[in-house]
């Protein structure tokens, strides 16, 4: 039995907007994607704007060029072996395949380099140009650079060389990593989607907000009391 009508039948008329709001957002109405989507690719295009990292870690592996490194990688079958050897001989090293086996040999500077100028292509979603250099699809390459990277960390911190190791996650972090997982995205800097991302965030708020208070007057209506 229904208490107070007034509260009960506008907390439902709260809910009632609620959900015709909630239904509006689902729909491919924002240029195609729905309320969520379109939200979602705004925020990563914003952020990729501020993860660009590449010229910064440049400039740190720089004091690495012309120090000497070997290893062994082992990868995770022949073809990616042989893939990832185009790689390091672009990057000026020599590079022997056996198998799985990986032993590379070079200036840690000069492959680190080669590394991110691939990783700074595909930033830029130039990722056919990537795709030509090597023969082979473009997410591939930067996959085989974080499988090699991740393996000449580990290959250089067995031999105690904790400072080149140091600089190859680095590359892994905030080079190659990055670039891979925003590959496709165009960047967007947030003073040029102030509006929408402030009221985004506050109709979030409002929303939700909406959401309690809906119920809350529902209860209210049927009679229900907080007690302490």
């Amino acid at each position: 039995m229904i208490a107070h009508k007034k509260e009960f039948y506008g907390g439902t008329g709260l809910l009632a907007v609620f959900i015709v709001v909630l239904i509006i957002i689902f729909l491919p109405v924002f240029k195609g994607q729905n309320g969520l989507e379109y939200l979602d690719s705004l925020y990563n295009s914003i952020s990729k704007a501020s993860a660009y990292y590449i010229p910064n870690v440049k400039e740190e592996c720089a004091g690495v060029t012309g120090t000497t490194v070997s290893v062994s990688l082992t990868m995770a079958d022949p073809e990616q072996a042989k893939e990832t050897a185009l790689l390091f001989l672009k990057g000026g090293a020599a590079a022997e395949v056996s198998g799985e086996k990986l032993n590379v040999t070079g200036d840690l500077g000069k492959i680190l380099a080669a590394c991110l100028d691939d990783a700074d292509l595909m930033y830029h979603n130039k990722g056919e140009a990537l795709s030509q250099k090597y023969g082979y699809n473009e997410r591939r390459v930067l996959f085989n650079w974080w499988s090699a990277c991740m393996a000449m960390d580990k290959a250089l911190k067995k031999q105690k060389k904790f400072e080149e190791a140091k600089k190859v996650s680095v590359v892994v972090k905030k080079g190659v990593e990055t670039s891979y997982n925003y590959y496709g995205i165009e960047p967007q800097k947030i003073s040029e989607k102030f509006g929408i991302v402030a009221f985004s965030l506050l109709f979030y708020v409002v929303y939700t907000l909406w959401y309690g208070f809906a119920i809350m007057f529902m209860f209210e209506g049927w009679g229900m009391r907080l007690e302490h």
